[in-house]
């Protein structure tokens, strides 16, 4: 239990030690493991570790510096197109082609990411997640040919760590997120005290004054995550989870 509670995310990467290929196949394999819907586990990976792809996937990461020290990157994708491949050879007819099959293949890819990202961490290799798979899915589907019916839903950074990373990350508490029989919504009184410790944590308080802003809800609603960004993230991976209807 110590390692759910203590885990860090880890951005910086030794560059003399290298993820054996055999460690990432059983990796991949003990990851497989994890429930999926209906056993059709709708998700594939692509592991990029040639210098020049990692360069080209990096920058599709817009360079963020746990991309472009990785030792392998990661981009799990939903993956209905193995689905209907068996179902095409097999003289059945696919149910998949649609959004609400592509909407279960995301959930089976979040999933084995987070499974991916587990057992590798247990075994001493450091990993960070990277959002942006989905910011560029048109990209990455072109780069990596990525045929229809295959949709990039995060990448992972892996690699061993070059220093100990801090251990914990700050996190909401937890009778900010478990609701008790039915949802309670937040009154004013519940976000002050479910914040409170969050909002004054001298890091936070850093990003409030180089952002210009006086809240750190700000921060995150007009700098990192803006409606425009969200909008055309969520206009990007509309038209790959609807194609093919």
């Amino acid at each position: 239990m110590e390692y759910f509670s203590s885990r860090a995310t880890v951005r910086t990467f030794d560059p003399a030690r290298h993820i054996a290929e055999e460690t990432l196949r059983e990796i991949v394999e003990k990851a497989a493991h994890a429930p999926n819907t209906g056993n059709m586990q709708l998700y594939s990976v692509v592991s990029t570790r040639d210098r020049g792809m990692k360069a080209k996937v990096s920058k599709l990461h817009y360079d963020q510096p746990a991309a472009k020290g990785a030792d392998v990157l990661l981009t799990v994708c939903a993956d209905t197109r193995r689905f209907d491949a068996w179902c095409e050879a097999r003289d059945a007819q696919s149910g998949l082609n649609n959004f609400g099959g592509r909407l279960s293949a995301v959930v089976d890819a979040s999933i084995f990411a987070q499974q991916i990202v587990t057992i590798a961490e247990m075994t001493g290799i450091g990993c960070c997640y990277l959002g942006t798979a989905m910011y560029n899915a048109d990209d990455f589907c072109e780069l990596l040919h990525l045929p229809e019916g295959v949709i990039p839903v995060v990448g992972i950074a892996m690699g061993y760590p070059l220093h100990e990373e801090a251990k914990g990350s700050d996190r909401l508490p937890p009778d900010a997120i478990l609701h008790e029989e039915t949802y309670s919504d937040y009154t004013p009184a519940d976000i002050d005290r479910i914040y409170k410790e969050k909002e004054s944590l001298p890091e936070s308080e850093g990003f409030i004054k180089e952002n210009s802003k006086s809240t750190l809800a700000q921060v995150y609603a007009d700098i990192r995550y803006p409606a425009e960004l969200n909008k055309a993230v969520g206009e990007k991976m509309l038209r790959q989870m609807k194609a093919g209807e």
